[in-house]
């Protein structure tokens, strides 16, 4: 799977414009918060700008390419939710190596002989321990967790879906 194959799914959870008052990023367009790119004019952000700021400040950031299919969504999907180095470090606690926030060889090695399975499950059960632990949690929890069980269903099985089909 590539960006390109994975981005439509990201979009679509992320929505348009918003401006949630219990948002802690404030202002969000396609998920592209004011709070991280406060230079940018949010509103009239395009889709094709949002494409262009999830490939090169997250895919390519996370290194998204050097990952297992199977991976390659919970940890993209991860790093817009929660930013690139939360998402390694949930990768790297996954596996069992030290953890840094930084994708350098020795999470790397680890990527490519750990189980995949192995890796997916602790991710997931990291990320939702995470979640709960957030204030936001009583406001957006419910949605949060059915992105989660969907990015997991979707990573275990490895397959493209057209987007959210959870009710």
């Amino acid at each position: 799977m590539s960006f390109y194959d994975l981005i439509d799914y990201i979009l679509e959870y992320e929505g348009g414009y918003v401006h949630h008052p219990n948002d802690p990023g404030g202002e969000t367009h396609f998920g592209i918060s004011k709070r991280a790119y406060p230079h940018l004019n949010i509103r009239d952000l395009t889709k094709a700008d949002a494409k262009r700021i999830y490939r090169r400040d997250y895919w390519i950031a996370c290194r998204c390419d050097e990952l297992p299919d199977s991976l390659k969504l919970m940890v993209f999907d991860t790093a817009v939710n929660m930013g690139c180095g939360r998402a390694i470090r949930f990768l790297q606690k996954s596996m069992g190596v030290k953890v840094d926030g930084k994708f350098g060889p020795q999470t790397l090695k680890a990527v490519q002989t750990t189980p995949e399975s192995v890796v997916l499950e602790s991710y997931a059960i990291t990320r939702l321990k995470f979640y709960h632990r957030l204030s936001g949690w009583k406001h957006f929890g419910k949605g949060w967790g059915k992105r989660l069980l969907e990015v997991s269903l979707l990573s275990a099985f490895n397959y493209k879906d057209d987007g959210p089909s959870l009710p």
